[in-house]
């Protein structure tokens, strides 16, 4: 059993390594979880999330990962709202990252602290048992953090809470100590509000708390492989990299800090122009290269589509002719269909005569059917 002191010591290291919270909770099947999300995957609603449908039971009850865990250590980490410059990012052709996804990985970085943590359980007890994960393995972050009492599930579907809104990471910290939960968990507080379900663009926020992921921005630019369905691209608007549309628009979350951040606004044809090798040197140690360059590329051109700005009509016929990837072609194609004018169009018709792979071909068609703008 946990001391006083020690849970004392645990909470000054969470501080001193910058976490926000600390919370506790016994480990137990999540059974109140457990029909909701078996039928979440059998709806589909993982999208090219595949690996969350492996070995589902494992989520439900992290005992099946070791049946030595008897506790959990929750630990929030928080992080800063982008406060963007305010720029038309049409005219200048910018595109949009997720403030998470800003600086250096928060994966490095959140479970060295965690493990910093998950030491002082170790060095009190030699011998007793800890594994810690952040953002990894089959573990319902959320779920646990919210049965530590650290907040509430909010209509955006993200952790809330009164004092630090819904911008932190969340880190768990399995161990065989036994810890006792909270006395009462955090209370609902989005009351009437519904902010985040109105104004997300995609209406990926359903009634009910819950969350259509295959709607969602961050899901369709990050996650998602292939293309993106032709009837969201519109809606992604600027965004080449997650989205903060649902935590932004929430009143419990307090506006960016003084700093601005012009690296959440790149510039667009740089990053459609971006190789391997480019691609690896800027995002490597960042959070990034998740979506990886295909992805991203995919996203610019989107988000080029989007700005109805004709400047950008050569990057996107430069990308058509040599991008070796078939999915940036497609999406180039439509946005050169979007944006319209003679020398889309030439580029369109010339890029048909010689394109092989069929979904191009399709798109570039479609493409030279959209009505000039």
């Amino acid at each position: 059993m946990m001391t006083a002191r020690l849970t004392e010591t645990i909470e000054s290291v969470a501080r001193d390594c910058g976490f926000a919270m600390v919370g506790y909770a016994r480990l137990r099947p999540l059974e109140d979880r457990e029909r909701f999300f078996f039928d979440w995957i059998a709806q589909g609603r993982h999208g090219s999330m595949g690996y969350l449908a492996r070995e589902p039971a494992r989520r439900i009850d992290p005992r099946l990962v070791d049946p030595r865990f008897r506790s959990i250590v929750s630990l929030a980490f928080p992080y800063a709202a982008a406060r963007v410059p305010d720029i038309d990012w049409r005219t200048q052709m910018r595109g949009r990252i997720a403030a998470y996804a800003l600086g250096p990985d928060y994966h490095d970085y959140v479970l060295a602290a965690a493990k910093s943590v998950a030491s002082v359980i170790s060095g009190a007890h030699p011998g007793f048992l800890t594994r810690t994960y952040v953002d990894t393995g089959p573990v319902f972050e959320r779920e646990w953090a919210a049965k530590a009492g650290l907040g509430w599930f909010g209509r955006n579907t993200m952790l809330l809470n009164r004092e630090h809104g819904s911008y932190f990471f969340l880190a768990e910290i399995f161990t065989d100590l036994a810890i006792d939960a909270p006395a009462q968990l955090y209370r609902d507080h989005c009351g009437t509000c519904r902010r985040c379900v109105d104004l997300c663009p995609t209406d990926a926020l359903e009634s009910g708390y819950k969350l259509e992921p295959r709607a969602c921005i961050s899901y369709l630019t990050i996650e998602h492989r292939g293309s993106i369905p032709r009837d969201l691209r519109a809606k992604l608007g600027q965004w080449i990299f997650g989205c903060d549309i649902c935590n932004d628009v929430c009143p419990w979350n307090s506006p960016g800090g003084e700093a601005e951040h012009h690296a959440a606004l790149p510039y667009l044809p740089e990053i459609l122009a971006l190789d391997d090798a480019a691609f690896s040197r800027r995002f490597n140690r960042s959070a990034i290269k998740r979506t990886k360059r295909c992805g991203l590329l995919r996203n610019a051109a989107v988000a080029l589509g989007n700005t109805g700005n004709r400047d950008a009509v050569p990057v996107l016929s430069l990308a058509l002719a040599s991008e070796r990837e078939a999915v940036i072609r497609a999406h180039c194609a439509w946005a050169l269909g979007i944006l319209g004018g003679a020398a889309a169009r030439r580029t369109l018709e010339v890029a048909l005569s010689r394109e092989r792979e069929l979904e191009v071909a399709q798109e570039i068609r479609l493409a030279l059917d959209e009505p000039a703008i």
